[in-house]
C-alpha cells in the first residue's frame, strides 16, 4: 500500500485544509472532488448508498463513465437547502451560521468535506425526504445510514464534534436530528476510504455486485456493437438461468402479496403492523397509483 493510502488509516494530526468555496454542483465543485471522496460518496465506498455502488463510483473516479446526472430529488435538495437552513436558524438564534467552504483532511487530500453550514462549533446538513422512512424520533441520531456516513465523514475532516441534520419531510414537516462524532465509526470509514483510493491508484476494479448502479455502469461501458458470439463459462450460464427462475417466481409472489395488501388496505393509506409501516398507497385521479414498500433493498440488507 502506498504512503498516501497508509495515511488514511491514521486520525487527523492537524486542522483541515480549505480547498475553496464552490457552488454545489458547479464544475469547480466537481473538480475539487474528482480525485478524492466526498461525504455523499463514502457510503458507496462501504456499500451503504442507495444511489451508487463501490463499482460505479470507482469507474466514475477513473473517468470511464460520466458524472452523476442531477435528478429531480438532487435539484430540489439543492434549491431547498437555504430555506431549511433558515428554518434551523429561526429555532437556534444562539448559533451563528456561516456557509462552509470545501475542506480536505490534513495529510489526506482525498478526504473531502462539503458541509452545508457551520452553526457555532457544530455542522449543519439540510436534507429533503419524500417520506419519513429511515428517520426516527426527532432529536435523536436516528437518520438514514448513508446520511450518517456523510455526517461522520464531515466531522472527521473538520474536527467538529456534532452535526445537526435538518430535514423537510413530504414538503411540509420539519425535523431536527443530531449526530455526534464516533471515533470508531470514523476510523472504519477512513480506512475504507484509504483502501478505495489504493485500489483506484492501482487499477484494482471492485467486484460486480447486485446494486442497480453497478448494472447501469456495466451497460454504459461498452461502445458499439460487434455481431459476434462470445463464449461464456457454463457456471455463469447456470447461475444466470437459476437467477431468472428465482426472479420470476419471486415476482409472481410479490405481485400476489401486493394484491392482498391493496385488498386489505381498501381506501386506507398505509399498511402497518403495530407501529411498523409496511407499505403506503398513493392515489391519482381517485384510483390507486402505486403501492410503495416502506423498506428498500439497499437499506434492508
Amino acid at each position: 500500500m502506498t504512503n498516501t493510502a497508509l495515511a488514511g488509516a491514521q486520525a487527523p494530526a492537524a486542522g483541515p485544509i480549505v480547498v475553496g468555496i464552490f457552488e454545489p454542483g458547479s464544475p469547480e465543485w466537481h473538480a475539487a472532488r474528482a480525485n478524492g471522496i466526498g461525504g455523499s460518496e463514502i457510503a458507496a465506498v462501504v456499500g451503504l448508498s442507495p444511489y451508487e455502488s463501490r463499482f460505479s463510483l470507482w469507474h466514475r473516479k477513473k473517468g470511464l463513465t460520466g458524472p452523476v446526472e442531477e435528478t429531480e430529488q438532487m435539484y430540489w435538495g439543492k434549491v431547498d437547502e437555504p430555506g431549511i437552513c433558515n428554518r434551523f436558524a429561526e429555532f437556534h438564534p444562539e448559533l451563528p451560521m456561516v456557509v462552509s467552504p470545501t475542506y480536505a483532511a490534513a495529510g489526506r487530500p482525498w478526504q473531502i468535506a462539503n458541509p452545508d453550514r457551520f452553526v457555532g462549533p457544530d455542522l449543519l446538513e439540510a436534507k429533503t425526504s419524500r417520506d419519513d422512512e429511515g428517520w426516527g424520533e426527532p432529536g435523536t441520531d436516528q437518520i438514514p445510514v448513508h446520511y450518517r456516513c456523510q455526517c461522520l465523514w464531515y466531522l472527521d475532516v473538520t474536527g467538529a464534534r456534532r452535526c445537526w441534520v435538518a430535514v423537510r419531510i413530504a414538503g411540509c414537516e420539519y425535523r431536527e436530528y443530531l449526530v455526534e462524532y464516533d471515533p470508531n465509526e470514523a476510523r472504519i470509514l477512513r480506512e475504507a476510504g484509504a483502501r478505495f483510493m489504493h485500489d483506484l491508484e492501482h487499477d484494482v476494479r471492485p467486484d460486480i455486485d447486485g446494486h442497480s448502479a453497478t448494472y447501469q455502469t456495466l451497460r454504459a461501458l461498452p461502445e458499439g456493437l460487434d455481431d459476434v458470439n462470445v463464449d461464456i463459462l457454463p457456471e455463469l450460464r447456470d447461475r444466470f438461468h437459476a437467477a431468472q427462475d428465482a426472479f420470476w417466481l419471486a415476482e409472481d409472489e410479490l405481485t400476489a402479496c401486493k394484491g392482498e395488501l391493496l385488498d386489505a388496505i381498501g381506501t386506507g393509506r398505509r399498511a402497518v403492523v403495530g407501529r411498523e409501516r409496511i407499505a403506503t398507497r398513493t392515489v391519482r385521479d381517485g384510483r390507486t397509483y402505486q403501492l410503495l414498500p416502506s423498506r428498500t433493498r439497499r437499506t434492508a440488507r
